[in-house]
């Protein structure tokens, strides 16, 4: 089973990368840093949340492991 330090770790590593890549996205999508740097931490924020119950999910899930 993963710990929750783990699982956190790679969920805040894997929310920069898609922080930098969304305010990126948006910021090419609307001409705005401003707005596109809102839109990427709205996304980050609820990615983030999502990610955490996944990963946690997943990690009492016994199919597929050895």
């Amino acid at each position: 089973m993963e710990t929750t330090k783990r699982s956190l770790t790679k969920a805040v590593i894997w929310n920069v990368i898609g922080l930098i890549t969304m305010g990126l996205v948006g910021f090419l999508a609307t001409g705005s840093v401003m707005l596109g740097g809102a839109t990427a931490l709205i996304n980050t924020c609820v990615g983030f949340c999502c990610y955490i119950v996944y990963e946690r999910i997943w990690s009492r899930i016994l199919w597929g492991l050895k």
